[in-house]
């Protein structure tokens, strides 16, 4: 059983960054892909990033390529979305989730385990 937690959420400016934790508690997530997903009110939960379990190439949502960047520490069983250049649109809940591999990382249905969430607010 994975336990999530993420932090580092909050207001901020448009063009300013905010830097996303989720530390995880269980097995090690090695042996998880990860993803980071979104949820503004009123809409659904929407793929961020993946990280596959082999430490391959993370893949990105076409609204964040370029501007944010996810990572893990597997000794610190730590995951990352470091989010530069925001946007308004930016603005939802974020979720850090562990998935089985082998299953598509752009699909919250296809995930295990969630976090809390941590809201990001981004301001005009």
């Amino acid at each position: 059983q994975v336990q999530l937690i993420e932090s580092g959420g909050g207001l901020v400016q448009a063009g300013g960054s905010l830097r996303l934790l989720c530390a995880a508690s269980g097995p090690t997530l090695r042996n998880y892909n990860m993803g980071w997903f979104r949820q503004a009110p009123g809409k659904e939960r929407e793929f961020v990033a993946g990280m596959p379990w082999t430490g391959s190439t993370t893949s990105y949502a076409d609204s964040v390529k370029g501007r944010f960047t996810a990572s893990r520490d597997i000794g610190k069983n730590m995951v990352y979305l470091q989010m530069n250049s925001l946007i308004p649109e930016d603005t939802a809940v974020y979720y850090c989730g562990a998935a089985s591999p082998f299953r598509p990382l752009n699909r919250p249905e296809d995930y295990n385990y969630w976090g809390q969430g941590t809201q990001v607010t981004v301001s005009s």
